[in-house]
C-alpha cells in the first residue's frame, strides 16, 4: 500500500518500527514525539497512538513525563525470540520438505546478497545485511504456504532486527559466520535432511544467542 492511502498513524507506527527501533543505537533512549512527527510529516497525535500500539506491542515502554523509552531486550527476552524462531522455522522446513519443495534457489539468491555486504563493517551496510537476513529466514517461513504461520513470523521482524545487528557488532566476523550458517541450512534442505535442516537452524540460533548473552 502506497504511503499516501495510509493514515498517519500507520505511517508513524511502520517508520518507527522499521526504521527507529531497529537502529542500533535504539536501546535505551527516549523517543522525542514532536521530532517522530516533524520527520515523518504528521501532527503529535498519530504518533503518540503509534507508540502507544507500540507499547502493547512491548517495544516500547511510556515512561510519566519522560516519554516513550526503548528498553533493551533482556537474556530470557532473546532466548525465547530465539526459541520460537527455532519452532516456527523447524515447521516451515519439515513442511517444504514434505511437499518436495524447499525454497533453495530463493533462499541461495539472498545468500549471495548477504555475500557481498559480509566485509564491510560500515553501519548502513550492517543494516542492509541484517535486512536480508531477516528475508532469507521469511522466505523459507512463506515456503510452507501458511498465512497465519507467515504473519506470526513477520511480526518478529523489529525484534530480530534489533538482536541481528547487536550480533553483528559483538563478535567479529560475523557477517562471514552468518553466511556460512545459512549456506549449511540451503544445503541440508538441498539434500531433503528435514532432521540436519532442523540442527543447522537450530545451531544458527543458538550461537546467536550465545553471542548476545555475552555481548
Amino acid at each position: 500500500m502506497h504511503n499516501a492511502a495510509l493514515s498517519g498513524r500507520e505511517r508513524a507506527y511502520n517508520y518507527v518500527k522499521d526504521q527507529v527501533l531497529t537502529s542500533l543505537p535504539a536501546t535505551g533512549v527516549f523517543l522525542n514525539e514532536q521530532e517522530l512527527a516533524d520527520r515523518i510529516g504528521v501532527s503529535r497525535t498519530p504518533v503518540r497512538e503509534a507508540l502507544l500500539m507500540l507499547q502493547a506491542e512491548g517495544l516500547v515502554e511510556m515512561v510519566p513525563k519522560r516519554g516513550a523509552h526503548v528498553p533493551a531486550m533482556s537474556g530470557r527476552q532473546m532466548a525465547e525470540l530465539m526459541d520460537l524462531r527455532g519452532v516456527l522455522e523447524r515447521h516451515a522446513a519439515s513442511k517444504t520438505l514434505a511437499a518436495g519443495a524447499p525454497p533453495v534457489a530463493a533462499m541461495r539468491e539472498v545468500l549471495a546478497r548477504q555475500e557481498e555486504l559480509a566485509d564491510s563493517a560500515a553501519a548502513e551496510q550492517a543494516r542492509a545485511f541484517i535486512d536480508w537476513d531477516s528475508r532469507f529466514h521469511q522466505i523459507l517461513i512463506d515456503a510452507a504456504g501458511s498465512d497465519l504461520l507467515s504473519s506470526t513470523y513477520a511480526g518478529l521482524r523489529a525484534r530480530q532486527l534489533r538482536v541481528g545487528l547487536a550480533a553483528l557488532f559483538a563478535t567479529a566476523d560475523r557477517q562471514r559466520h552468518v553466511c556460512g550458517e545459512h549456506q549449511a541450512i540451503i544445503d541440508a534442505l538441498e539434500a531433503g535432511d528435514a532432521p540436519l535442516a532442523h540442527a543447522k537452524i537450530d545451531d544458527h540460533l543458538e550461537i546467536t544467542l550465545q553471542i548476545l548473552l555475552r555481548a
